[in-house]
């Protein structure tokens, strides 16, 4: 069993919508399993119900159940390995790559190539989701972390709650910003009316807040490259803020209006370029660049040498 505890800062929040935001790598379902097994403590008392208004000065007890043994399979799939030691693995992520497991993509995920690469990984984070500390979209590229033991599970998402991880991303968007630099800062949650669909919404109708930092790197004609770096790290948060400025990511087949740019892209151009963050044990930090793929590379080359010659 392994435990961990949260002091609430905040109020007038669910339990489970509280817990998902404060413990990334525990998926909604899989909390509001927790709390209806028993494994959740709210003050010291078993809480059973997922519905429940969390308080500020509550003291939340969870408790990790040991693993169940894994129906999912190991499987062969080629890593691009930027770093590993005995605690964490980080890896240089392909587009069409699922992260994890679930309902139409049972094989061929992240998560199984981890389970043939790493045989001790099981249990750690969640029968689906082992090791898994934060996620990016299927065909969203590059550096994303994995945790090898529960210490770097917990550690690695505190660096995450406390902000001090930092992620910064590429992306070739649609437009030119009129400015150089800037901050958005929209809550975001479900689409109200397209599920599958994530949307800038008020705070009082379920939106959670997303901030997101942004600075030209280069102009392309009418588009632009743009490093973004990430405070939070809500589901498609680049992909919906960029949109809700005007500028949304190039080839994004949900935000973006379907427009010809002369190069066949696989998915959307947005690539997770760097990542920094401090090692569980030494408390060195480490920070890995994930060189972006040929496709993302085409693109921005194909856009300059368009922009050269207007």
């Amino acid at each position: 069993m392994t435990e961990f505890y949260l002091e609430v800062e905040d109020t007038g929040e669910r339990l489970d919508r509280y817990l998902a935001d404060e413990v990334p790598s525990l998926s909604r379902s899989r909390i509001q399993s927790l709390v209806e097994q028993g494994y959740v403590y709210l003050n010291n008392q078993p809480c059973t119900s997922k519905k429940i208004i969390v308080k500020s000065g509550d003291l939340i007890t969870i408790t990790i159940p040991e693993a169940q043994p894994l129906e999912l399979r190991a499987e062969n799939i080629p890593l691009d390995i930027l770093y590993e030691d005995e605690q964490l693995i980080i890896l240089n992520k392909p587009a069409g790559l699922v992260v994890h497991p679930a309902p139409g993509h049972r094989d061929g995920t992240l998560v199984n190539a981890l389970l043939a690469h790493c045989p001790n990984l099981p249990g750690i984070g969640g029968i689906q989701r082992p090791g898994i500390v934060h996620r990016l979209d299927k065909d969203t590229t590059g550096a994303i972390v994995i945790a090898k033991t529960e210490q770097a599970q917990l550690h690695l998402q505190a660096q995450l709650k406390a902000k001090t991880a930092r992620r910064e991303y590429l992306g070739i968007v649609y437009g030119v910003p009129k400015t150089e630099i800037g901050t958005i800062n929209l809550p975001i949650g479900r689409h109200p009316v397209e599920r599958k669909k994530m949307a800038v919404v008020p705070v009082e109708k379920g939106g959670r807040e997303a901030v997101t930092h942004w600075q030209v790197q280069e102009r392309l004609g009418n588009y632009t490259l743009i490093r973004f770096q990430l405070e939070t790290g809500r589901t498609h948060q680049i992909r919906v803020h960029s949109a809700q400025m005007g500028h949304p990511i190039v080839g994004d087949p949900i935000y973006s209006s379907a427009r010809s740019i002369g190069v066949n892209l696989s998915g959307q151009a947005l690539h997770a370029w760097r990542l920094k963050l401090q090692h569980p044990l030494t408390q060195e930090y480490i920070e890995v660049t994930a060189a972006p793929p040929d496709e993302f590379i085409k693109l921005w080359e194909a856009l300059r040498k368009r922009s050269a010659g207007r």
